[in-house]
């Protein structure tokens, strides 16, 4: 059984994706064991809530400075003791000695095809915003380890989706989340699973 934490900031659609995913098993062998919030407000923690899922809100405004927020969180994590982290729409920096410690056991989804709209400044609607600006006719989303580099970690799996021509970024935003991000998602987490039982 591959166990996993999932950390989110927002809405938390593609956490939900993991949890039918599991739910109609096609991820197998895997189990949330926790899922880990920086945003007290984060919808994606009523989700958890709703799946019986624990869920845990570790802000930075409750600590006293970020060395404080990065050791309570990796301390969080160590407790849930994850094979697996899959960072899922999660805007914070992670810590290094969680890097260190994580090594190749954290997975994050990114709604672009990198190289390509990645990198520092490169979240949420900013993404498409700017595919859309640059006039790009593909974009898509990436599954990739992290390692010390934003958005710099080898590429487990890649879907590209058509940009449309009276798209918005929201509209555009969307159907990446359709069509890439909620498919790949659970099935780079059902590949490691897969991987974990052999």
């Amino acid at each position: 059984m591959l166990n996993i934490v999932v950390c989110v900031s927002g809405g938390g659609t593609n956490l939900q994706a993991i949890i039918d995913g599991i739910s109609n098993e096609t991820i197998k062998n895997t189990k949330i064991t926790g899922v880990i919030s920086n945003n007290p407000g984060a919808y994606a923690l009523k989700r958890a809530e709703n799946a019986g899922i624990p869920a845990f809100c570790i802000s930075p405004k409750d600590c006293g400075n970020r060395e404080e927020f990065n050791q309570k969180f990796l301390d969080k994590v160590i407790e849930l003791n994850p094979d697996l982290i899959v960072l899922a729409g999660f805007l914070v920096i992670l810590p290094k000695k969680m890097i260190e410690t994580y090594r190749d056991r954290i997975i994050n989804i990114h709604p672009s095809l990198i190289p390509s709209f990645c990198g520092t400044g490169f979240y949420g609607l900013k993404v498409h915003k700017e595919a859309l600006r640059r006039g790009v006719k593909v974009t898509g989303a990436t599954v990739h380890y992290v390692d010390e580099g934003t958005d710099t970690g080898r590429i487990i799996l890649q879907k590209a989706v058509e940009v449309l021509e009276d798209d918005t970024p929201e509209i555009l935003q969307r159907r990446v989340m359709e069509q890439a991000e909620w498919v790949i998602l659970p099935q780079a987490i059902n590949e490691i699973a897969q991987a974990d039982q052999k």
